[in-house]
C-alpha cells in the first residue's frame, strides 16, 4: 500500500521590481574615514581663532597711525601705508629696530641651537647607554618639564646678578641653553629611530662613537632635530619675561622688549604715540617663523608622529 504524498506550497516568487534592495552598511576603512559634522565645525573655529589675529595684523600694517583710530580693525584705510611704515619702522630712533632684530637672531643662533645641539647629544646618550643613576635622571627631567620658566625667572636673575653677568647678552643666552622638552623629546624620537642592530653593526665594523653619532645616528634624528630646534627657537624668538629682568640696557633688548618699549611710549608723559611702527614691527617679527614652519613641516610633523605607532 503506497504512502500519500504530502505537496508543500512554495511562497510565490516576487518579480524582480518587487525584491527589496537592503542597504549596504558604510565601512569606513583607512582610504574613506568617517566624517563628522562636530569636529569639522570645531576645527573651522580654531581656524577662525587663529587667522582672525593675523588677519588683523596685516591689515593694520598697511594703516597711519590716523588711519588706526578712524576705521575698522578688520578693513583697510584709504591710504595704503605698508611700505611707508616698513621703511619708517627701521629708520625710526636712529634704525634701533635693526639692533633689535640682530639681538634675537644673536640670541636664537647661539641659545637655541645650543640647546637643540645638547637635547639631541643628551636625549641620544639617555636613549641608546646604560648608566647607574639613568632613572633619576629621567624623574629630573620629566619634573623640569613641568616646571614653567617664569618660576626660575627671579631664582635666575639672582644668581647672574651675583656673577656680574646681568645686563649683558649672557643672561638671555645662558637661561635658553637649558630645555627640558626637547631633551625629553630628543630622547624619545632617538628610541625609536635609532635601531639598536644599527649600532651594533657600526661598532662591529670598527666605527668608534663619534664616527657612528655623526655618520649612522645623526641622519636618522634629522626629523627630531628639525622639531626640537622649531620649538627652542620659537621659545626663544618671542622671550619676553627673562629679558625683562635681565636687560637694562636698550642695545641689547630683543624685537619682543623692544617693540614693547615702543608701545609703551603712548603712556609716559610727552611720548609720542608709534602703534603704527609697532604693528608693522609685530608684522615683520612674525615672519622669519611663519616661512621656517612652512620650510620644515614635513621634518617636524614626522618628528611629532614618532614613536606613535608601535611595531
Amino acid at each position: 500500500m503506497s504512502s500519500p504524498v504530502t505537496t508543500v506550497a512554495r511562497p510565490p516568487v516576487p518579480s524582480a521590481g518587487s525584491v527589496p534592495r537592503l542597504r549596504a552598511p558604510r565601512r569606513h576603512g583607512p582610504g574613506r574615514p568617517r566624517r563628522s559634522v562636530v569636529l569639522t565645525v570645531l576645527t573651522g573655529l580654531v581656524l577662525l581663532y587663529s587667522l582672525v589675529p593675523l588677519a588683523w595684523l596685516i591689515i593694520s600694517a598697511t594703516k597711519t597711525q590716523e588711519g588706526l583710530a578712524h576705521s575698522f580693525g578688520l578693513w583697510f584705510n584709504g591710504d595704503f601705508a605698508l611700505w611707508d611704515n616698513i621703511r619708517e619702522t627701521f629708520t625710526y630712533s636712529d634704525g634701533v629696530f635693526t639692533r633689535w632684530l640682530l639681538n634675537t637672531v644673536l640670541y636664537v643662533v647661539v641659545g637655541a641651537g645650543g640647546a637643540t645641539l645638547l637635547a639631541v647629544l643628551g636625549g641620544y646618550a639617555l636613549a641608546k647607554f646604560r648608566f647607574p643613576g639613568k632613572r633619576a635622571v629621567f624623574a629630573v627631567v620629566i619634573g623640569a618639564v613641568a616646571v614653567p620658566g617664569t618660576a626660575l625667572a627671579v631664582p635666575t636673575f639672582l644668581m647672574f646678578s651675583k656673577l656680574g653677568l646681568t645686563d649683558t647678552p649672557w643672561s638671555v643666552i645662558i637661561p635658553s641653553l637649558i630645555s627640558p622638552f626637547g631633551l625629553y623629546l630628543m630622547w624619545v624620537f632617538a628610541s625609536e629611530a635609532v635601531p639598536d642592530e644599527l649600532l651594533e653593526a657600526a661598532r662591529i665594523d670598527g666605527a668608534g662613537e663619534l664616527r657612528t653619532f655623526f655618520q649612522v645616528v645623526l641622519p636618522l634624528l634629522a626629523p627630531g632635530i628639525v622639531t626640537v630646534s622649531l620649538f627652542t627657537m620659537v621659545a626663544t624668538w618671542n622671550n619676553y619675561f627673562l629679558p625683562l629682568i635681565m636687560l637694562k640696557d636698550p642695545d641689547w633688548y630683543p624685537l619682543t622688549l623692544g617693540l614693547n618699549s615702543w608701545n609703551a611710549q603712548a603712556a609716559t608723559a610727552g611720548g609720542t604715540p608709534v602703534f603704527n611702527l609697532v604693528i608693522t614691527g609685530s608684522l615683520i617679527t612674525i615672519l622669519p617663523l611663519i616661512a621656517a614652519f612652512l620650510l620644515l613641516q614635513r621634518y617636524w610633523q614626522s618628528g611629532l608622529a614618532a614613536g606613535s605607532v608601535k611595531e
